[in-house]
């Protein structure tokens, strides 16, 4: 996994393009902020920062993650949700431990997992499949 950063005053946004569904919720909440027709596309002090991390908290995968200045990182709601998604997606909030195939363990707030194991990208997902086809998954 490879997060690449862009640094703003307040908040530094990372982005890891691997795990992004594409979902839109970044370039539709913060358009100034985010925008796929410019160099570099994420410009963090175009907008506050509060609003950016709000922002960022909506990517349901994980690809996007913040840190302000003072080294706040986003924190995992209280409760852990688990939700499927009508294409068979799993969609997960919460202080998560996952474990890849291979033993490999990272610490998130946010994922999408491949529920119909067809993802060159486990266990998250990469719309490799389609998870709610009849045999699928």
């Amino acid at each position: 996994m490879t997060r690449r950063p862009y640094r703003g005053h307040l908040i530094t946004v990372t982005f890891d393009g691997q795990r992004c569904l594409h979902a839109a919720e970044c370039v539709r909440g913060l358009p100034q902020v985010f925008d796929t027709q410019q160099r570099p596309w994420i410009q963090p002090d175009a907008a506050p920062a509060d609003q950016v991390a709000a922002v960022v908290r909506r990517c349901p995968s994980g690809a996007l993650r913040y840190e302000l200045v003072d080294g706040t990182v986003e924190l995992p709601p209280m409760a852990t949700t688990v939700e499927r998604t009508a294409d068979g997606r799993l969609v997960l909030r919460g202080d998560l431990r996952i474990r890849a195939a291979d033993g490999a363990e990272s610490v998130q707030t946010r994922a999408t997992l491949c529920g119909c194991g067809v993802s060159e990208n486990q266990p998250y997902c990469d719309h490799g499949g389609d998870c709610g086809a009849p045999g699928a998954g």
